[in-house]
C-alpha cells in the first residue's frame, strides 16, 4: 500500500568541499616563492644582493622543511635528470674556475632556484601552480606599475636603486626608474631594466590568458589585470620580447590547430607547414634585421650584443671543452670581469646569449647539456599542449587550457635566450625546472598520485575527472 511522507528521500544536502587553511597557506608560500623568483632583481634593487641572498637562502630553508613535513609524492625516476646533470657540470667546475668565488656564490643561486622549481611542482597540483603563478605575475604588474607612478607623482625625477634621488643627472642605464610613466619614454618598473620588465609582462599576459581560458572566476578583474600587463609591455618597448610574443602567437596558433587533428598523419602537414613558416621567418628577420630593428627603435646589432658576443667568444674560444668555471651572471667586482666588456662605463654582467654564456661558463659540454635540457622541456612540454588527455580507451576528452602554459613560455624562453641570458637564473630557469618535472611526473591534468594526494589537494582524496 502506498504511504505519503513529507520527508524527503534524498541525501540531505551537504557543503561542498573546502581547501583547508593549511592547502590555502602552503598555495600562499608558493605565490611568494614564485614572487622572489620573478621580482629577484627588483628586490636586489630595493634591499641590495646581501638582503636578497638572505631571503633567498631563508626561503629555500622553509621551503625544506614544508617539503619533509609534507612529503609529496614523488617518482625518482620521473625527476628532471637532464637539469640535474647541468646542475652537477656547473658544480664541477668551480674545480678549474678561474672566479671561483663567483662561481661559489652563483652556484649557491643556481641550486636554490632549481629547489624552489622542484618544490612548487612537488606541493602543488597543476591548477594550483597556475594559480600560483598567476597571483605572484599580478604582484610583480601591480607593484611596477605602483612603482612607476610613485616614482613620476612623489619623487618627480629619475631615482637609484636603494630608493636614491641622484644628485645630478647621470648614465640613464644607472637609473633603478628613469621617470618616464607619463613623458611616453619606456619604463623599467621594479627591474630597473626595460627588458626584463618586458619578459615579465608576456609571462603575466600569458598565464592570464590560460586562466581566462579555463573559465577563472572573477573574469572582469583578470582582464583588467591583462590589460595592465599589455600596457607595461608596450611601455617598455622592448625588440626582443616583441618578436617574444609574436613567437609565442605563432606557437599558440600551432597548439591550436594541432589539437583538430584526427588522423594519425595529419599533423605531418601542418608541422611541415609551419616548419617552412618558421624557419622563412627567422631567415627573412635575420636579412632584414636593420630594418625591422629599426621600425622598433633598436639597431640592427641589437644595441652593441654582436660586439658583446665576438668578445665573449674570443675568450671562450681559449677553453672550449670546459669553459672558464660557472658564474651566472658574471660578478662585475671580480678581476676578470671588471672592466672586460664595458657598456655606458658599466661592466657587463651577462653575454646577452644563454648559449654563449653557457660556452663561455661550461664550455661546450654545458652547452650540450643545456640544449638537452631545454630540447626535453620544449618536446615535453609540446606533446602536453597538443595531446589528448588519455589514461584509458576513452579517446574523446577535452583538451585543459591548462596545458598550453608550459609550452607558451617556452617559446618565449627559446626566444630570449638568443639575446639574453634570463633563462638560465631566477624565474627563466625555475619554470623550466618546475614545467619539466611536472609533466615528467603528472603527465595529465587532474591525474596520478601527486595530484590527488590527501596533503596536497583539499584534504580529501579527490576522485579523476572525465
Amino acid at each position: 500500500m502506498a504511504m505519503y511522507t513529507n520527508h524527503p528521500v534524498s541525501a540531505l544536502p551537504t557543503a561542498p568541499p573546502r581547501e583547508t587553511t593549511g592547502h590555502l597557506l602552503l598555495r600562499a608560500w608558493c605565490v611568494f616563492v614564485i614572487l622572489l623568483a620573478l621580482g629577484g632583481v627588483g628586490l636586489v634593487n630595493a634591499a641590495g644582493p646581501v638582503v636578497a641572498a638572505v631571503v633567498a637562502v631563508a626561503a629555500a630553508v622553509v621551503s625544506a622543511v614544508i617539503w619533509v613535513v609534507t612529503r609529496p609524492p614523488m617518482a625518482v625516476r620521473r625527476l628532471p635528470w637532464l637539469a640535474f646533470a647541468y646542475v652537477a657540470w656547473a658544480t664541477a667546475s668551480i674545480a678549474w674556475s678561474a672566479w671561483p668565488a663567483a662561481s661559489v656564490l652563483t652556484w649557491l643561486l643556481l641550486v636554490i632556484t632549481t629547489f624552489q622549481g622542484l618544490f612548487v611542482g612537488a606541493v602543488l597540483t597543476w591548477r594550483d601552480v597556475v594559480r600560483a603563478v598567476a597571483s605572484a605575475a599580478k604582484w610583480i604588474v601591480g607593484l611596477s606599475l605602483l612603482f612607476e607612478v610613485a616614482v613620476s607623482l612623489l619623487v618627480r625625477g629619475p631615482l637609484l636603486p636603494g630608493f636614491v634621488v641622484p644628485s645630478a643627472r647621470m648614465d640613464p642605464m644607472l637609473y633603478w626608474s628613469r621617470d618616464n610613466l607619463f613623458d611616453g619614454g619606456r619604463v623599467q618598473g621594479l627591474f630597473g631594466n626595460a627588458d626584463l620588465l618586458a619578459a615579465a609582462m608576456l609571462v603575466a599576459i600569458i598565464v592570464f590568458g590560460v586562466r581566462l581560458a579555463a573559465g577563472a572566476p572573477r573574469r572582469v578583474l583578470l582582464v583588467l589585470w591583462t590589460a595592465l600587463a599589455a600596457f607595461l609591455f608596450v611601455r617598455a618597448g622592448s625588440a626582443t620580447a616583441f618578436i617574444a610574443a609574436a613567437f609565442v602567437a605563432l606557437v599558440l596558433g600551432t597548439v591550436l590547430v594541432m589539437r583538430t587533428a584526427r588522423r594519425p598523419g595529419e599533423r605531418t602537414r601542418w608541422y611541415l607547414l609551419y616548419a617552412a613558416i618558421g624557419l622563412g621567418g627567422g631567415g627573412a628577420l635575420w636579412l632584414g634585421r636593420e630594418t625591422v630593428f629599426g621600425v622598433l627603435g633598436r639597431g640592427a646589432d641589437l644595441l652593441g650584443r654582436e660586439g658583446i658576443w665576438a668578445d665573449v667568444l674570443t675568450r671562450a674560444d681559449q677553453r672550449p671543452f670546459a669553459g672558464w668555471g660557472f658564474s651566472t651572471p658574471w660578478i662585475p667586482t671580480e678581476p676578470l670581469i671588471d672592466g672586460w666588456i664595458v657598456e655606458h662605463d658599466q661592466t657587463v654582467v651577462q653575454a646577452h646569449s644563454m648559449w654563449l654564456d653557457a660556452y663561455l661558463q661550461l664550455g661546450v659540454v654545458g652547452v650540450a647539456l643545456l640544449a638537452l635540457v631545454f630540447f626535453a622541456y620544449v618536446w615535453r612540454s609540446w606533446f602536453f599542449a597538443v595531446d589528448r588527455p588519455r589514461w584509458d580507451l576513452r579517446d574523446d576528452r577535452p583538451h585543459s587550457p591548462l596545458t598550453l602554459l608550459p609550452t607558451l613560455i617556452g617559446a618565449l624562453l627559446v626566444v630570449q635566450g638568443l639575446t639574453e641570458s634570463g633563462p638560465l637564473l631566477l624565474w627563466g630557469w625555475m619554470f623550466v625546472v618546475l614545467f619539466g618535472a611536472k609533466i615528467k611526473q603528472t603527465p595529465l591534468v587532474g591525474v596520478g598520485p601527486s595530484e590527488q594526494s590527501i596533503s596536497i589537494e583539499r584534504g580529501e582524496l579527490l576522485r579523476p575527472s572525465a
